[in-house]
């Protein structure tokens, strides 16, 4: 069966989001490139619609950097709506003149047409150069009111996978708070506070992927209400982390030694979450190497 290819140009005004835009669209999968120059793009799926290839899913960025080409862009992209065994979509981004103006205000850096112009003759004079251009797209956002978080979820729906904005991948990682607090936490989980299976003589050669050390530690009074308040607050927080963007988060249970306490608590959240709907999970030990 045939390899089906897509190809999806992103374009628009310059600080309307066409950066988060093409990162959303790598997110689910698309081979990006930005700044490819308009004549090349033709070749450039030439070489891509192969059924052997993997990049069979393609976006490009074009905007108005690409100078006196850019007036070429209609003509190619015609052409490439013409060809047989790849469907091709162009994105159009744009916002206010007053939203554009106060983007590039806040975030210092100049229009690309800013030579000799105020940034609102900039973003006008774009605007006349990419009109031709917008007439041909299949959808146009305006993302003044867009948080990056929408824009996002809505480049995403276009790019025709929803795979990312309905689930979480979530890392819940034991570790040793004498070696320091993982770096890439999202959430920090203290559980010091429980009993030490350490000081049990037949249970400190052990480590809390061992039964006797798990059943020791999920037994305990003090453990079994912070699993349920834990888990209580994790299924509360996970959705509004997904329906905010974030594809990514780490759980980091701490213990003093890392070996025991935080890598029993570990196992049974992540137990816990594989449950939960739109969540892949997947649980590591920091402080166990052989595990």
């Amino acid at each position: 069966m045939a390899r089906r290819h897509e190809l999806v140009v992103v374009t628009g005004l310059s600080g309307a989001g066409k950066s988060q835009a093409i990162r959303a669209l790598e997110d689910v999968g698309f081979f990006c490139i930005e700044n490819l120059p308009v004549v090349l793009i033709p070749t450039f799926m030439d070489l891509t619609v192969r059924e052997d290839d993997a990049r069979h899913r393609v976006a490009v960025v074009v905007d108005v950097r690409e100078g006196a080409k850019l007036s070429e862009f209609p003509a190619v992209y015609r052409a490439l709506k013409r060809r047989t065994g790849v469907q091709v979509k162009l994105i159009f981004l744009e916002a206010a003149v007053g939203a554009l103006v106060q983007r590039f205000s806040e975030t210092r850096r100049p229009h690309p047409l800013g030579q000799g112009r105020s940034p609102a003759e900039s973003v006008a004079e774009e605007k006349r150069r990419m009109a031709p251009i917008r007439r041909l797209a299949d959808h146009v956002l305006d993302t003044t009111r867009l948080t990056v978080h929408d824009l996002r979820r809505q480049i995403r729906a276009l790019g025709g996978d929803t795979r990312h904005s309905t689930s979480l991948s979530v890392t819940i990682l034991s570790f040793a708070f004498k070696r320091g607090v993982p770096s890439e936490s999202d959430l920090i989980f203290d559980v010091r506070f429980l009993k030490n299976p350490y000081f049990v003589p037949a249970l400190r050669p052990l480590t809390g992927v061992d039964r006797k050390v798990a059943r020791y530690v999920l037994n305990l009074p003090a453990t079994k209400q912070f699993m349920t308040l834990t888990t209580a607050l994790l299924r509360f927080l996970l959705p509004q982390y997904l329906e905010e963007g974030k594809s990514y988060l780490t759980i980091a249970i701490g213990c003093t030694g890392g070996q025991h306490r935080s890598v029993a608590i570990a196992e049974a959240l992540g137990r816990t979450l594989r449950r939960t709907r739109g969540m892949r999970v997947e649980v590591k030990h920091r402080e166990l190497a052989d595990v």
